[in-house]
């Protein structure tokens, strides 16, 4: 290993920062990629059906913009995107997204595959990065400038008549790899032809293709980008991060805050390489300050279960608010600080969740106490206590706790194993009985 292989990624220089002041108060549109995006990353790939049962979930959650396809890729895509128009799967109120290369005879079949679609936003890219340009298609930045214009033409020209709703996006694909003044310079030309309005805005996508900056250093490409847009009020700034570096959640956090109104990503973050920005950690963080999170996360164990069935894909057991033991505690100490604080909240009966080390309180996502505070020999009085508590209604006295608790501990360290409840309900009764 040599890390002088590797170059700093660039700082934005010049800037009036002014995203690290703000405060996140409202939730992002959100447009799931799950069927697209993650749908390629998959070693095996979603069947129709499969699919068609996976976008009924999406809609049930609450999304109203979901990319289902690159229909000029495959006939499977484009069989599915016709299939989920012409059986009306799709709310009226639900955009349907699909994926277009910025080539004429692929945008032709993609809106054809689209025709009758009630609400179409027709996504459109083109590579944009220096290396991609002068190693990849051989071209001037003013060719690579005029594919997009003339791709963003023929999508004019090809949906003028369309009957349902349109709404153009434009990607500079390699967002996270251009430099800024050229992104800005193509994503204007964009802007100029598609000439959108405060009525019919827009869709101007930053994507952070392959995640190579600190969350910061994105946020300042936004809200460059945000403060040097044209027409930036009849646009809607959309950002794509993936997860490379890991921090795809504070990378669309940062830049909601720098002006990021919308975005991409998938659930459980499913995707290329080390996935794309996962959109249930997102929203569960937006939901627990306080903001409503515009998406139905009540179910969300039922949504894993879906989810971990069609794609092969196990959730980890630490993933955020939806891993299976996110909520759990062995450490006597946390167990402890839990049993107090879930008291308290009963007692004052306090309309605002603080109690330690629970994020969210689980019955939220109709999870039980009962798995909240586990036994093992790491485990202390406050846990059995709250163990025998949660399972006869007992209270123990704080002697008793202690005196319960060593036979517990003797009890975990003897058997080298986590305890059941049912096993310390026994062990309850034995040791009382006995006293």
């Amino acid at each position: 290993m040599s890390h002088t292989k590797y170059k700093p990624y660039p700082v934005v220089k010049n800037i009036q920062r002014e995203w690290p002041s703000r405060q996140i108060t409202h939730a992002p549109i959100y447009c799931s990629v799950d069927l697209r995006d993650g749908n390629q990353a998959l070693q095996n790939p979603l069947g129709v059906e499969q699919k068609i049962e996976y976008f009924k979930t999406l809609v049930g959650m609450g999304f109203k913009h979901i990319e289902i396809s690159y229909p000029s890729a495959s006939d499977t895509d484009f069989e599915f995107t016709k299939r989920i128009i012409e059986e009306a799967i799709a709310p009226e109120d639900v955009w349907l997204q699909v994926l277009i290369p910025a080539r004429r005879e692929l945008i032709e079949r993609s809106v054809e595959a689209m025709r009758g679609a009630k609400k179409a936003i027709f996504h459109l890219y083109n590579p944009t990065s220096e290396f991609q340009r002068k190693n990849v298609f051989f071209k001037s930045d003013e060719e690579i400038i005029a594919m997009a214009v003339e791709g963003a033409k023929a999508l004019k020209e090809l949906t003028a008549n369309f009957e349902g709703e349109v709404m153009f996006e434009y990607t500079p694909e390699s967002f996270s790899q251009t430099d800024l003044e050229f992104a800005v310079a193509i994503c204007n030309a964009v802007v100029t032809e598609f000439a959108p309005t405060e009525k019919n805005k827009m869709i101007i996508n930053l994507a952070n293709t392959m995640e190579a900056c600190t969350p910061n250093i994105y946020a300042d490409r936004v809200e460059w980008m945000c403060k040097n847009l044209k027409n930036r009020e009849a646009v809607i700034v959309s950002v794509h991060p993936h997860n490379d570096r890991g921090t795809a959640v504070a990378s669309a956090e940062m830049a909601m805050l720098a002006g990021a109104d919308r975005v991409e990503g998938t659930l459980f973050g499913n995707g290329e390489r080390a996935g794309n920005l996962d959109l249930v950690t997102l929203a569960f963080n937006v939901y627990s300050q306080g903001i409503d999170p515009k998406l139905n996360l009540s179910h969300i164990d039922e949504v894993k279960e879906f989810v971990e069935h069609v794609t092969e894909i196990e959730t980890h057991i630490r993933h955020p608010y939806a891993g299976e033991m996110i909520f759990t505690a062995f450490s006597g100490g946390h167990q402890d600080a839990i049993k107090k604080g879930l008291d308290k909240h009963r007692a004052d009966n306090n309309a605002h969740w603080e109690v330690p080390y629970l994020p969210i309180d689980p019955k939220d996502i109709k999870r039980g106490y009962e798995k909240v505070v586990r036994i093992n020999s790491q485990s202390g009085k406050g846990g059995a206590a709250f163990v025998i508590a949660s399972n006869t209604g007992i209270s123990m006295d704080k002697n008793e706790q202690i005196e319960f608790g060593k036979k517990v501990k003797e009890r975990a360290d003897s058997s080298g194993r986590e305890l059941t409840s049912s096993e310390i309900v026994s062990l309850y009764y034995d040791w009382s009985s006995s006293r």
